[in-house]
């Protein structure tokens, strides 16, 4: 068996297309939204809205961790487009953008993929979009060419407030209920400091208590995850599990692969 791994696609819908040739599968661990690119300032749904200037300035507020700052000069920005007369309002604009991004990023899924939310997806989207050849999984199980894979999607509840972050108990309860599984596949990455610094922001991200107590207690063979665009450790052993974060696909085009 040979199965492919993406993660933090981020509107890379053409290195999509080409994600599972090759492979028997191909397992997506969410993050298919582009709402900003950080090495790019000029692609994704924000500076499409506001411009290139503003969202340099959201980064840089972002980045020097002036979350409240950067919060209060979105709405100020959000307030300008309703006051302009901007049809529907923020929430109608977001989703609009999103269902654009989805159309096009789902069409290019292989047959077949299995996948799992981000922490800037919406789910309840999903499945308007997830053809035949698609199965989304968060907090389920499946065998995978006689493997048990157990996934579990989203983020923790972080200051930058993304569309589907989760509280740490309602997230270490999908953990529990999931059982033996020989890969854990998520997005975010255990509480492990190397696994969880991005380079570039020069920060930490949020990682789980609840994965890291999983893999001493579950030990898959694999934990497979992203979110961390740029981390300090991309791959390291935790007890008897292989952790690995499967890479930024959406600046590398590439899939990181599992073969057994």
């Amino acid at each position: 068996m040979r199965v492919h791994v993406i993660s933090d696609v981020h509107g890379n819908s053409r290195d999509l297309a080409r994600a599972g040739d090759g492979a028997d599968a191909l397992i997506c661990l969410g993050d298919l939204v582009l709402f900003l690119d950080y090495a790019d300032h000029s692609r994704g749904i924000f500076p499409e809205l506001f411009g290139t200037a503003n969202a340099d300035r959201i980064v840089e507020l972002r980045t020097a961790r002036r979350f409240a700052e950067a919060r209060d000069f979105g709405r100020l920005l959000w307030e300008g487009l309703e006051a302009a007369g901007m049809a529907g309002g923020k929430e109608a604009a977001i989703e609009a953008a999103v269902r654009k991004q989805y159309a096009e990023l789902f069409a290019a899924f292989p047959t077949p993929t299995y996948a799992t939310y981000g922490n800037v997806d919406i789910p309840r989207l999903w499945p308007e979009y997830a053809g035949p050849g698609t199965t989304v999984l968060d907090g389920e199980r499946v065998e995978i060419g006689g493997r048990v894979f157990g996934f579990v999607g989203g983020g923790l509840r972080t200051p930058m407030r993304t569309p589907y972050e989760i509280d740490d108990e309602t997230y270490a309860a999908r953990i529990a209920a999931l059982g033996e599984v020989d890969v854990l596949c998520t997005h975010i990455p255990p509480d492990v400091p190397e696994l969880c610094y991005d380079t570039v922001a020069r920060r930490f991200e949020r990682g789980s208590e609840a994965l890291l107590e999983a893999l001493h207690t579950i030990r898959p063979a694999y934990h497979l995850f992203g979110h961390v665009h740029q981390p300090l450790a991309r791959r390291m052993r935790v007890g008897a599990t292989e952790c690995v974060n499967v890479g930024h696909f959406a600046s590398s085009g590439t899939p990181w692969t599992l073969e057994w």
